[in-house]
């Protein structure tokens, strides 16, 4: 479990920038912030004056699109000198405003609210910054053959088999001491282990928690316990009947002994959720607690819900090994006995992941087993990305009572002001029941003793640049599944997550190891005072692993893809681009909702 140390420290370092701005005043002078593996590393985040951008007429929110590193098209007119994508106004509801490249150097975000979680947001992988020549080349779906920044590249990926990266000789940073770095992957913990002790693999992600004391008895292993910043929820998608029915769904809540899931499956360390997000994170654990489990409670609600019994639900789940599900099938097996007992018959219907996912996303299962893990530490990351305006169809409906609590709250700096409304969105959450949280899981990492620099993550997110192994140039990484590609605008699995971050850098990153955000392809960030305007400015000298630089227009372009549902290239695997939605609340241009 996180500390209170951490949990004020997540908060401060994500103020820290905005402090001034709290109290109405210009934001301080320079504020530092380390810099990691950085060759050409500024020391401080400078806080000047906004920097005016060129004149341009923007007339509709279609009126452009970024296609190439030098060029765009405004009102039919080409010119080199400037970039912007822009909305209208802020009437299509998102947060995003205006993407703007005022130099080559130089991005200013305007946004439509206040948002101090914007650095956090901007440092997430979904967000690694593409080459505008390589998206227009690939007519939107750079899915295997990816063109980053970031210390490794791609050399092969043999589907089924495993991806190889190599060193990236144009990364502008520190270079990674290993040369090559192999993903493979086994969905059994007990195989994934195995293969360490044997010398096949370096190290694993989310050994089975029966095998933890096993592994910090073995000299020749290494286990690095993870702190439990997720969730694992059972999904009710209220659209789908019975489901519809209130107190159906208030009579789950009630009815899942969640404290036996937790005493079953899952190793030290995890905690039973008191509410959906973890309460390390700040605001997290306002509001009511969850249902504690009465089953006699539960039966009499479902009665009273005139639903007739048995009810038959079909539940879905993925076979994919998570550190807050880490035995799917069997926590399926024990939910299904357990709902058996209140009345309801779950039929099981296990997905391949990619499918599940796809279908979650879209509204298409009734009740389904999921989870969230932390990409930030803020409570936008949890609650606005589940049941905030641009969270995806899995849940159904949304509740107006929910949506305009997070909104307030997510425009707020002031923490007592946000974790209020927190306690509020809470409350209601519980009372709607969109989901059942079950537990924060505890998990880990395992590594070869002779590994150095090795580590786990609270974000998933391990930096294997700074990982060597003495005598050998090649590390292997062993994963619960496949990454479905390497174009994760699109994707939310963990595994393909993973693997971009080792091939592309976003403007910002998070601290190996932690949750601190910091500085990575910008040299510098600048907030107005109303935290509605961020000005980025780029590092000097970085580049794709093509040899192309590394400029402004690429930065809008990544982010113009993803925002518009109409650009031609807002294409991907899937088509879903959820992180977008989650992070700044809706699609220019979105899709009318579905009858």
């Amino acid at each position: 479990m996180f500390s209170k140390k951490f949990a004020w420290l997540a908060i401060a370092l994500m103020m820290l920038p905005l402090l001034a701005a709290c109290g109405g005043n210009p934001p301080p002078a320079a504020t530092t912030i380390p810099t990691v593996a950085a060759t050409v590393a500024p020391t401080a985040v400078v806080m000047e004056p906004t920097v005016a951008p060129t004149a341009m007429v923007v007339e509709s929110p279609t009126a452009m699109s970024v296609v190439t590193p030098t060029a765009v098209m405004v009102n039919e007119t080409m010119t080199n000198t400037a970039t912007m994508y822009a909305a209208a106004d802020c009437k299509y509801g998102g947060l995003m405003k205006s993407i703007e490249a005022t130099d080559a150097t130089t991005v200013k975000f305007t946004l439509c609210a206040p948002d101090p979680a914007f650095p956090s947001k901007i440092a997430f992988s979904s967000l690694g910054i593409q080459s505008a020549a390589h998206l227009q080349a690939t007519g939107g779906k750079p899915l295997e053959q990816a063109v980053g920044s970031g210390p490794y590249m791609v050399q092969e990926w043999v589907r089924g088999d495993h991806l190889t990266l190599v060193a990236n000789p144009k990364y502008w940073g520190t270079a990674p001491k290993m040369k090559t770095l192999i993903f493979k992957w086994n969905k059994e913990a007990a195989a994934r282990l195995t293969a360490i002790k044997t010398g096949e693999a370096d190290g694993m992600d989310n050994p089975d928690p029966n095998d933890f004391a096993s592994v910090q008895g073995d000299t020749s292993l290494k286990l690095y316990p993870r702190e439990a910043l997720n969730v694992f929820y059972i999904g009710l998608n209220n659209t789908k009947p019975p489901l519809d029915n209130d107190k159906v769904r208030q009579a789950i809540a009630m009815g899942i002994n969640r404290q036996a899931i937790v005493d079953k499956f899952y190793p030290a360390g995890s905690q039973v959720a008191s509410h959906f997000t973890p309460c390390a994170i700040p605001g997290g654990c306002e509001g009511e607690e969850w249902y504690k489990f009465d089953l006699d409670a539960a039966k009499k609600l479902l009665a009273e819900s005139g639903v007739a019994t048995p009810i038959k639900l079909r539940v879905s789940y993925r076979d994919v090994v998570r550190g807050y599900l880490p035995t799917p099938g069997k926590v399926a097996e024990e939910i299904q006995a357990q709902m058996k007992a209140l009345g309801i018959e779950l039929t099981i219907d296990q997905q391949e992941s990619g499918t599940f996912l796809d279908n979650a996303s879209k509204g298409n299962e009734e009740m389904f087993l999921l989870g969230w893990g932390a990409d930030y530490p803020d409570m936008t990351n949890f609650v606005d990305a589940h049941f905030g305006t641009g969270a995806n169809d899995s849940f159904g409906k949304k509740w107006d009572d929910i949506t305009s609590k997070l909104s307030q709250a997510a425009s707020l700096s002031d923490p007592a002001a946000r974790n209020k409304l927190y306690a509020e969105a809470n409350t209601a959450i519980k009372q709607h029941v969109p989901m059942v949280p079950v537990a924060h899981g505890g998990s880990a990492t395992v590594y070869s003793a002779k590994v150095q620099g090795a580590h786990s993550s609270p974000l998933g997110n391990e930096a294997f640049k700074e990982m060597s192994i003495e005598g050998k140039d090649t590390f292997v990484w062993l994963q619960n599944a496949e990454p479905l590609s390497l174009y994760c605008a699109d994707e939310t699995d963990g595994e393909s997550l993973r693997a971009c971050e080792q091939v592309f850098d976003p403007l910002l990153s998070y601290k190996i190891g932690g949750t601190e955000v910091e500085l990575n392809l910008a040299e510098s960030y600048t907030p107005n005072t109303d935290l509605t305007e961020w000005t980025i400015k780029l590092r000097s000298g970085a580049k794709f692993s093509d040899d192309s630089p590394v400029t402004a227009n690429d930065v809008v372009a990544t982010f113009a893809v993803q925002w518009d549902a109409k650009h031609p290239l807002h294409v991907g695997n899937t088509g879903n681009f959820d992180y977008w939605t989650y992070l700044f609340t809706k699609f220019l241009n979105a899709p009318p909702p579905a009858p």
